[in-house]
């Protein structure tokens, strides 16, 4: 860096050893944003497939992830000890719920015989109703094992809407995926 000789405004005749200034130009701000940028895509057939590979690992992973109920893959409406304990409480029991998918498609079935088009409406209905009651049910079960589990004033909201949803679907399209056996119940 060079030095030069500045002398002061009032000409008292001392001289200051000061920078004359940096010794380049200020950037200006094209400039010091095009220093910046970086690429949001990888440039080069081989940075692309390998960041397509990436990518397709990455969400490959996630999805043996939330298949296998791993914490961390899970989204937030399945995350914590208490839905846990509802999902595998709701797969270790049957319920009527389960059943409804395939009921329906024996009643449209059935709807196309003539003789039974006018009972298999309220047959249906009767098998709904059924299926909630049911859920109903296991929800005020499972509020009251959670309550003895984690203490009444620490369950969750929202509980008994989850238990309903799980217990509607058949077993093997939930997600994440049954990690108990029938009959296998969690233990308080």
């Amino acid at each position: 860096m060079a030095k030069s000789t500045i002398s002061s405004p009032d000409n008292s005749g001392v001289d200051t050893d000061a920078p004359a200034g940096k010794g380049r130009p200020t950037p200006t701000r094209r400039e010091r944003e095009a220093a910046n940028l970086r690429p949001l895509v990888a440039k080069g057939k081989e940075a692309q497939k390998a960041q397509r590979d990436r990518v397709a690992e990455q969400r490959n992973r996630a999805r043996v992830g939330l298949a296998n109920g791993e914490e961390k893959f899970l989204p937030a409406k399945d995350k914590g000890p208490q839905r846990k304990f509802v999902r595998d409480y709701i797969d270790a029991r049957y319920s009527v719920g389960e059943a409804l998918i395939p009921f329906m498609v024996l009643v449209l079935i059935s709807s196309a015989i003539p003789a039974l088009a006018g009972v298999t409406l309220y047959i249906l209905w009767a098998f709904f109703a059924v299926a909630l009651i049911d859920v109903l049910l296991t929800g005020q079960r499972i509020i009251k094992k959670l309550g003895e589990k984690f203490g009444p004033e620490n369950v969750e909201r929202g509980l008994r809407l989850y238990t309903g949803i799980r217990a509607m679907q058949l077993k093997f399209m939930r997600l994440p995926k049954p990690q108990v056996k029938r009959g296998q119940f969690p233990t308080l």
